[in-house]
């Protein structure tokens, strides 16, 4: 569709970074606004959600790397070299490494692998400042789906994450070359756009998760709706989905993006199901 939004021979603004970036900025402010609500203390809360920021953006490269490590490691040492900094410093994509190493910096990662890294470093962060973490991650989830969104939108504009050939009206049809250069997408084929299927699903989590933010009963209602919503949601858009970064796991059986969802779909139900385990009866004399 559009993979740059701007284009000046040696300077390129890719749309993605673009929508990324800002879906960050925009998740991030909510997240601190409910932190806020909660009790949470606001220079802590934007220490946490900056950290854990740079630490999924790391998690969902080191991700992209482990379900595409086959189609990485052919380049990997030519990337890490002298002569292709020199390359990419003056904007030579026709050098094979530069052109590699542009492409993974480009990309967007997994996404599971940023959430399951940024939340382990947020839960390091917050047990080492002493934030209650269930609590925490309630006024996160909300702000988290709708940087989602933004993001989604952004990996529609890049052609990445693309879906399977469809005959349906509502299919899309990618022709920008840069779409299958960066992300391999498929031109003149009309697919199902996966992109905007995810970020409808995540637009409808939001506003599920603020309503139930404003009525929560228990720490962790929140984080387990989401967990469960967005696992649900995921688990069945794999199905739609056709571009060969997410690995497969039982002999092809399911994607290592479904195992992921569906273990995030039980720990969402076992956080609901915490509050509703029958509490122990105090020992009488």
């Amino acid at each position: 569709m559009l993979p740059r939004l701007l284009d000046l021979g040696r300077i390129s603004l890719p749309t993605y970074g673009v929508l990324s970036a800002l879906g960050l900025i925009l998740g991030l402010l909510i997240c601190v606004k409910l932190a806020k609500r909660e009790g949470i203390d606001p220079d802590r809360a934007w220490n946490l959600g900056i950290l854990s920021i740079v630490a999924a953006v790391l998690g969902s490269k080191l991700m992209l790397l482990v379900t595409d490590w086959s189609g990485v490691t052919a380049e990997l040492p030519g990337i890490f070299t002298r002569q292709t900094f020199s390359a990419l410093l003056h904007g030579n994509t026709q050098d094979r490494h530069a052109a590699a190493a542009l492409s993974l910096i480009q990309a967007g990662g997994v996404w599971y692998g940023g959430l399951l890294f940024g939340s382990l470093v947020a839960i390091l962060y917050m047990w080492r400042h002493r934030l209650p973490v269930l609590k925490t991650f309630d006024a996160y989830a909300p702000g988290i789906a709708f940087g989602h969104i933004i993001g989604r939108i952004g990996c529609f504009a890049a052609g990445c994450c693309y879906g399977k050939p469809t005959d349906e009206p509502w299919g899309v049809t990618f022709t920008n070359p840069l779409a299958a250069y960066y992300s391999g997408t498929p031109l003149n084929v009309r697919i199902h756009p996966t992109q905007l299927y995810e970020a409808a699903a995540n637009s409808v989590i939001f506003l599920v998760l603020l309503w139930l933010f404003r009525r929560k009963k228990f720490d962790g209602q929140v984080l387990g709706a989401y967990f469960f919503l967005y696992g649900v949601a995921r688990y069945f858009l794999e199905f739609y989905r056709d571009d060969p970064e997410r690995g497969s796991v039982f002999g092809g059986a399911m994607s290592v993006t479904q195992l992921i969802a569906l273990c995030l779909v039980v720990t969402g139900g076992l956080l609901w199901l915490r509050r509703t385990a029958p509490q122990p009866v105090p020992a009488t004399t």
